[in-house]
């Protein structure tokens, strides 16, 4: 964990110091209240390095105020890094054309206000910083409020007729552990289960930690129960945190664990393929553990439609070359708080809701709780209730 957050120092340096210089050093203020805040600002980074020298399995009433204050801290400041660095873009774009229409017009002699320049600098850097704090503020309230149930129908060709309204309720990315616990995640279940679907699907990263510091945390997850089961599948999380140790431990709770393969539902003569693949992360690991969609599908019943777990969406190109009618994701947390939620589309072809990818439809959970920062600006946790219908 040392090398990690030595990582994370060198990761954060570079943005702290961009915004001590964009929004601090503007600032008309005394050297003295100048000092105090670039004293605030180097107090603030330290926080980041330190909470993950401490790794995930620390505890206590001191480590989880560390870990809100810390991760809090981090989103927002990775806010107000977005809206500088947007801010000083438009400040180029902004000079360039001025500078443009005055040669244009002849005026190119008139040198630019820096009395002005100067006073737009601060006030916008204040302004950013506030705008920060409210967008934190409202994304936090949101995150410990819970998620609330999307209703979705995806229309498949082929359906067997008794799987017509086949009910799929789907959580993904709980990420117990840090500042999320049994007690947050009791309520959840307790949701799921109301919902009384025919099917569950878990579509992993639901740990950030290991088995032994987080079994009583996890067990509320043991009381999830539906007719044709609770199918679950690793997300890149689980690598970090002891992937097989906690596929017996869901396992032991009740849960199917999916590692590129599938089940058949059979309702009288009609079927339907549930199948799932280790983290797309995984494909670089040797033998069955490495993510392989074509093996999961491998002697399905070649009539009946199939269903593909999968935690990252990025494993849907190999999933509509294996076959498959339908992926359930999850992973992108559908960038979980402004501003990330416009730029996460650009990593993943399928960001949060229902698209399509290559002729195959993929779904992607927003994420039933959060990871790191306490916070959903503009994009809430979701559980979905998922039901298939007859194209």
């Amino acid at each position: 964990m040392l090398r990690f957050a030595l990582f994370v120092s060198v990761f954060l340096a570079l943005p702290h110091l961009y915004v001590a210089a964009r929004v601090i050093r503007p600032q008309q203020v005394s050297d003295r209240v100048k000092r105090g805040l670039y004293a605030l600002l180097a107090l603030c980074f330290a926080l980041g390095p330190v909470l993950f020298a401490l790794g995930r399995d620390a505890t206590g009433p001191v480590v989880l105020a560390l870990r809100y204050l810390t991760w809090t801290y981090l989103a927002f400041f990775s806010v107000l890094f977005a809206l500088t660095l947007a801010r000083d873009l438009g400040f180029v774009v902004a000079r360039l054309a001025s500078a443009l229409r005055r040669r244009s017009q002849g005026d190119d002699t008139i040198p630019p206000d820096p009395a002005r320049r100067a006073f737009l600098t601060a006030s916008s850097g204040m302004l950013g910083a506030g705008a920060s704090g409210l967008l934190v503020g409202v994304g936090t309230v949101q995150a410990r409020l819970g998620p609330s149930v999307y209703e979705v129908e995806v229309r498949i060709p082929g359906l067997p007729a008794a799987f017509e309204g086949f009910h799929i309720v789907q959580i993904s990315d709980v990420h117990v552990g840090m500042t999320i616990d049994g007690a947050f995640i009791t309520p959840i279940v307790d949701q799921v289960l109301a919902l009384r679907p025919d099917m569950i699907a878990a579509t992993g990263d639901f740990v950030d930690g290991s088995v032994k510091a987080l079994a009583e945390d996890v067990a509320p997850l043991g009381r999830l129960r539906a007719p044709e089961g609770v199918f679950f599948v690793t997300g890149n999380h689980e690598y970090y945190s002891g992937a097989q140790e906690w596929c017996a431990e869901f396992t032991r709770l009740g849960m199917r664990v999916l590692e590129n393969e599938h089940v058949v539902l059979s309702r009288g003569a009609d079927q339907l393929v549930v199948a799932g693949v280790t983290d797309y992360g995984s494909r670089g690991l040797p033998g069955a553990q490495a993510s392989n969609p074509r093996r999961a599908a491998q002697g399905a019943p070649a009539h009946a439609p199939k269903i593909l777990l999968a935690h990252q969406p990025r494993s849907a190109f190999a999933a509509a070359a294996a076959g498959f009618d339908l992926q359930l994701s999850g992973h992108t947390h559908g960038g979980q708080f402004f501003p990330w939620n416009l730029f996460v589309g650009l990593v993943h072809p399928v960001s949060k809701g229902l698209g399509v990818v290559d002729g195959m439809q993929v779904y992607v959970n927003r994420g039933t709780c959060y990871w790191g920062p306490p916070v959903r600006t503009m994009v809430p946790p979701e559980i979905t209730s998922l039901r298939l219908r007859r194209a």
